[in-house]
């Protein structure tokens, strides 16, 4: 069952309670990146925790499914050409999480992209216990998306 989140703003990233940082390197330059990184149906495609992801409210929202069975209904909050992708999960399945924000964001590192995201979020004590035990799991998570997201950049 999914359950509606607190619909945060874009600034959350800075101020939640529970903030996971991770940057990595794409040999792609950020003008692919972003291409590919904002191409809802192509996740499944890179990000191997993704199985399932497809726009909605035309092309203003994203339906996704993971690993293991989560589902969220997210909004995008914002979207600044090969910069900036963040959005905000609006409903969950997730025990425990009250609110969620996700930010990409892309800087030139010589000839490729320097991609940094952020993982915001707020809920119960174990929630956000549990969450910051995940830490090293989710960073090998998104250094395997890194590498997935630069070489579908690189067939774009």
């Amino acid at each position: 069952m999914t359950r509606e989140l607190e619909q945060v703003g874009a600034d959350f990233v800075r101020t939640a309670p529970v903030r996971l940082v991770f940057a990595a390197r794409a040999a792609a330059p950020p003008e692919a990146v972003y291409a590919v990184l904002t191409d809802t149906e192509g996740w499944p495609r890179w990000f191997r925790a993704v199985t399932g992801a497809r726009p909605t409210a035309d092309g203003l929202g994203r339906r996704i499914t993971l690993r293991g069975g989560g589902r969220f209904l997210e909004t995008v909050v914002a979207a600044e050409p090969a910069g900036r992708y963040a959005y905000r999960v609006d409903a969950a399945n997730v025990p425990g999480v009250r609110a969620m924000l996700e930010e990409w964001l892309l800087a030139p590192e010589g000839t490729g992209t320097r991609v940094r995201y952020t993982m915001a979020a707020d809920g119960t004590p174990v929630f956000r216990a549990a969450l910051r035990l995940a830490g090293p799991a989710l960073g090998r998570s998104f250094r395997g998306a890194v590498r997935g997201l630069d070489r579908q950049a690189g067939r774009a």
